[in-house]
């Protein structure tokens, strides 16, 4: 049982140890436009998949309302989306995996990738209220999903003669494109457009990374995924240097300051010794939160501002910090994982991983806010 004296202690107000991830919609409507200025010609399919890589599915699609379709990757997203009033054309990426798929694709009226001779097979099989609208997949190289390009026609005339289908598309996946590596690229270019050469149907190919540095692939949709976030594709580059604004922030706050002597270890293994006496914080997060366990001393966060670095291993809760920087920090400081002023790639590159992971790892004991903000959120300092 908890004594007087116990009852008595302050009790700190509890937003104090929240790790926030801030979701500038703004920012997410500048991306948009952004893809619409490189690609004027083409319609938009914006992937919103991993719950909108991580930003929130539903307040992600709010503010890209002005597209003129969504991408996901289940059915669960597919339905999420209906359910939140959304009419848009919404693509099932991966496509149905079995009769009740079909059931749902047509209840909530869904476009579908055919990837696959099994999905060919069910649905002929299958017989629908209502035609249903494919994207077909070409494998020019990627080697992961869709025919090969020599059953193009083939898979085409078997769709035409199934009342159940409507409208055909077709589409591709670039391997190489976020390396600029042009070769591999336009050999696929190139496939994709021998394999479907006189047939019927709009055509998709360009992701983010196509979308920026190879304009000939465009086609009639592009389909951004990263580049909407604020997300570089490209290594030894941040998504500011592509004209784009970062749609997340991730801040905390520090709940420990203290003084070590020179020779003292910290955290976990005591992998790093103080060079010199110094004063260190404690925020609460760590990889619990989604920040990478694999992020070295070194690491760079902003504290009031000022740039500090991460010490020692991160914790599944807590973050040591060396405050040599910002003297001024103190308990309740807010600590700045990423975000406009410190770039998600910058964290990302050295705990050896991507952006796209990062975000998309943040997990849901982190609180969530919506920023409006303004077209000029802040740039990487």
């Amino acid at each position: 049982m908890l004594g007087k004296a116990t009852l008595d202690i302050p009790i700190p107000n509890l937003i104090m140890r929240a790790t926030t991830a801030t979701i500038h919609l703004e920012a997410l409507r500048h991306n948009l436009q952004r893809v619409r200025a490189l690609a004027p010609r083409s319609q938009v399919m914006a992937v919103v998949k991993a719950d909108g890589y991580g930003h929130g599915l539903e307040r992600v699609a709010q503010a890209l309302s002005t597209a003129d379709a969504f991408g996901v990757a289940t059915l669960t997203d597919a339905e999420r989306l209906r359910r939140a009033g959304h009419r848009h054309r919404i693509v099932l990426l991966s496509g149905f995996d079995e009769p009740r798929d079909l059931g749902l694709v047509q209840e909530w009226q869904i476009d579908c990738v055919l990837h696959h001779e099994y999905q060919l097979a069910l649905l002929e099989r299958t017989p629908l209220a209502r035609p249903l609208a494919l994207w077909v997949k070409i494998d020019t190289g990627m080697h992961r999903l869709g025919f090969a390009p020599e059953q193009a026609r083939r898979v085409y005339q078997r769709l035409r003669a199934l009342p159940q289908v409507g409208e055909i598309r077709w589409m591709t996946h670039f391997a190489c494109a976020d390396e600029n590596d042009r070769e591999q690229t336009e050999a696929q270019m190139q496939r994709f457009s021998m394999a479907i050469d006189g047939l019927p149907g709009e055509r998709s190919l360009a992701n983010s990374a196509a979308l920026q540095a190879f304009p000939d692939s465009q086609g009639d949709w592009v389909r951004p995924g990263g580049m909407l976030y604020g997300l570089s594709t490209f290594a030894r580059k941040m998504g500011c240097d592509l004209g784009l604004q970062p749609a997340m922030s991730l801040s905390t706050r520090l709940i420990s300051v203290q003084m070590l002597a020179e020779g003292e270890r910290v955290g976990y293994g005591g992998t790093y010794v103080c060079p010199h006496a110094m004063r260190i914080g404690i925020a609460a997060v760590g990889y619990g939160d989604g920040y990478p366990r694999h992020a070295p001393s070194g690491t760079p966060v902003k504290i009031d501002g000022q740039t500090a670095m991460v010490i020692g291993r991160v914790s599944m809760d807590l973050l040591a910090i060396d405050l040599s920087t910002a003297p001024s920090a103190g308990i309740g400081s807010e600590v700045l994982l990423w975000g406009p002023e410190l770039p998600v790639e910058r964290i990302a590159e050295m705990a050896g991983t991507i952006g796209y992971e990062l975000v998309c790892g943040v997990t849901r004991r982190v609180q969530f806010a919506a920023d409006q903000g303004s077209a000029d959120i802040g740039v990487a300092a």
